[in-house]
Formats: structure tokens, C-alpha cells, sequence
């Protein structure tokens, strides 16, 4: 049993926002797909720290659930900054139960068991040259909180999915940091960044906790390995 990750897949199974204006995403789902089905077997679970449709409404993003549905594994998946599609927590366990699909849960201020693991996290918040929104970032502060309490209260070893970067450039948003320090978090995966961004994202240590971009262009389109 292997415990992957792959952000910001952007389907638009059932919109008009192809992501293959962009370079580097020709084909992008065809190659998720194959390189899904090369490395992961139905043992095996999938994290996605969000980005995953393009869908403005719960019911219009049925196709590309199904899509992520019938591929192999476990699928958990948390909210991104373009997921406006997303809702309450028993809004989407029911759609997700209507719609028979039963590999897919979701992480909302909550943490769910994977082996000796337990995968928690929240979409966090970027810093931005603009300035920042104390509000929002107190908001993630609580979610990722919650997320951590829970993983505690499973008992396993917490590993943090985000959808923004904790750390990108030379600016690191202090608020997350000091939650993954006190929890004692060692590994942070995260998306949201894309295409020449990458330069400025961190692979590495940071305070002691290793920091891994996982959007979809970032690593060829191929699920990382988590354990």
C-alpha cells in the first residue's frame, strides 16, 4: 500500500477551460491518466491538495469526478483556490455517494487514516506583493489546526497537504509555519504553483520541515510517492 500526491490536475471534463493553451499541457489528461495507471494500483491512495476542476458548481464537475473515480486507488482529495465547485463536507459526501463514487473522500478541517500515516492539511494562503488578509489567513490557521487535531486524535503520523506554498520566493507566511512547528509536521506537499514559478519554489528544508511543489507540470504529470 503506497501513499501518492498530484495537485492541481485542472480538469474541464465538462467546461470549456482546456489547460492546453497553456505550454507543457498538451494532452494533460491522457498523460495523467497513463502515468496514473503505470505507478498506481486500487491498494494504493492518491492525495490531491486541490486545483482539480474547473467546474463553477458541485453537479457540473459529476465528469470529472468520474474521471478521477475510475482511476486506481484511494482518492482524497483538498479544496484549491479554483475549486469554486466546492461546498460543506455533507454536501460533498452526499454528491460523491450519489454519484457511486466511492474511492473519493475529502479533507475539511478533519484527517483521515492512510497506514501509519495520517493525511491532514487545508488550502493554507500564498503571501502576496499586495499584502496579505489577516482574516483569511486566521481562517486557514483554524482549518489546518483542526486538520492536525484530528491526526493526533487518529494517532498517526501527520503528513500536510496544502494548496498554497507555506514558503515561496523569499517571503514565508509565519501564521502555517508556527502550526507545523508546533504539531511537529516534518513534510509539507503543495501545488498552486505553475509553469516559470517554479524557480522560485521551495524543494527543500525549511525550518526543518522538507517542502515538496507537486502541481501536475511541475513533476510530468506522474503522481509523487509520498511512502
Amino acid at each position: 500500500m503506497a501513499l501518492f500526491t498530484l495537485s492541481d490536475l485542472h480538469l474541464s471534463l465538462s467546461a470549456d477551460k482546456p489547460m492546453n493553451i497553456f505550454r507543457g499541457w498538451d494532452n494533460y489528461v491522457e498523460r495523467i491518466e497513463n502515468n496514473w495507471r503505470r505507478i498506481v494500483t486500487d491498494s494504493d491512495t492518491v492525495v490531491i491538495p486541490g486545483d482539480v476542476s474547473w467546474a463553477m458548481h458541485l453537479d457540473d464537475a459529476a465528469a470529472d469526478f468520474e474521471f478521477i473515480d475510475r482511476l486506481p486507488g484511494r482518492k482524497i482529495i483538498l479544496k484549491g483556490n479554483h475549486d469554486l465547485w466546492w461546498s460543506t463536507m455533507s454536501k460533498l459526501t452526499r454528491f460523491t455517494a450519489e454519484h457511486g463514487f466511492g474511492s473519493i473522500s475529502f479533507i475539511n478541517n478533519n484527517a483521515i487514516r492512510v497506514g501509519e500515516y495520517a493525511v491532514c492539511g487545508s488550502r493554507g494562503w500564498m503571501l502576496e506583493e499586495s499584502g496579505t488578509d489577516s482574516k483569511l489567513i486566521n481562517r486557514e490557521v483554524c482549518r489546518l489546526t483542526a486538520s492536525l487535531k484530528d491526526a493526533v486524535r487518529l494517532g498517526g503520523q501527520p503528513i500536510v497537504f496544502l494548496h498554497y506554498p507555506v514558503v515561496y520566493d523569499d517571503q514565508a507566511c509565519s501564521e502555517l509555519m508556527d502550526v507545523l512547528i508546533q504539531f511537529g509536521v516534518g513534510r509539507v506537499y503543495y501545488g498552486h504553483i505553475h509553469g516559470a514559478g517554479r524557480a522560485k519554489a521551495l524543494n527543500g528544508l525549511y525550518n526543518g520541515i522538507e517542502f515538496k511543489l507537486v502541481s501536475c507540470d511541475c513533476v510530468d504529470f506522474t503522481p509523487v510517492l509520498v511512502r
